[in-house]
């Protein structure tokens, strides 16, 4: 039997978006015949992204909008769509389709074939950022190379800050994952019970409209997970 997927698409003002995102998830997903669920959890936008999603569940269950007011951050949206949802296979994807849809098969074909986690990553391949201006590769380079004494010595990742994976809900259980902050794959590697991974190369694209989310209180919220990870980490080696 099939797993059941869900994929939950996080929202904030991506009226101009998540139409689009819908339909290729759909469009993507639809020929491999499992069970699947698409879950908006929309942080309760100012625009129409909710009428649109409303729209889209009035002809298609499998079509959820979860909508959390007086809250906040991607990290916190995800794990609250993880929790509404009784899929074994959880994953994560942008609603600005710079993740594309189209490689939901390879990464759901990965998961099924035995993986605990299947990562859309940047940088397997050269071009994954092709584009981006050198201070953007810059940033993304030492941020990923810091969390290299954090990660598992069993389990290592080019792309551990990457937004668009797939997890096993098994893997992940009983964990109380930080809500704050938009990097919580890195958090799900190095707290979760991962003993397999595959990562499967994209390339990053623009942001199809809408503006980023972006700002000094994400860098500031990653720096906080790093300090809790590393306490963590240095606690964990302390009892072993």
């Amino acid at each position: 039997m099939n797993e059941k997927f869900a994929l939950v698409i996080p929202t904030l003002n991506e009226e101009a978006n998540i139409g689009p995102a819908l339909d290729r998830a759909r469009n993507s997903l639809d020929p491999l015949n499992i069970p699947y669920e698409l879950v908006v959890v929309d942080d309760d936008s100012s625009d129409g992204t909710q009428s649109v999603v409303q729209n889209y569940q009035q002809t298609d269950p499998r079509i959820r909008l979860v909508v959390r007011k007086g809250a906040r951050g991607l990290a916190g949206a995800v794990i609250y769509g993880w929790q509404r949802t009784n899929a074994s296979l959880l994953g994560v994807m942008d609603a600005d389709l710079q993740h594309p849809p189209e490689l939901l098969p390879k990464l759901v074909n990965a998961i099924q074939a035995g993986k605990d986690i299947v990562i859309a990553s940047r940088y397997v391949e050269a071009d994954g950022v092709a584009g981006w201006n050198p201070i953007r590769r810059a940033v993304s380079m030492v941020s990923t190379w810091v969390t290299v004494p954090l990660q598992k010595s069993t389990i290592r990742v080019k792309d551990p800050m990457s937004g668009f994976f797939i997890v096993r809900r098994q893997c992940i259980d009983g964990l109380k994952l930080q809500p704050e902050g938009f990097k919580l794959l890195l958090e799900i590697l190095v707290r979760g019970n991962i003993r397999s991974v595959q990562e499967v190369p994209y390339h990053f694209g623009l942001r199809n409209g809408g503006t980023s989310k972006a700002n000094w209180r994400v860098g500031l919220e990653y720096l906080q997970l790093l300090g809790r990870l590393s306490k963590n980490a240095f606690l964990k080696q302390g009892t072993e």
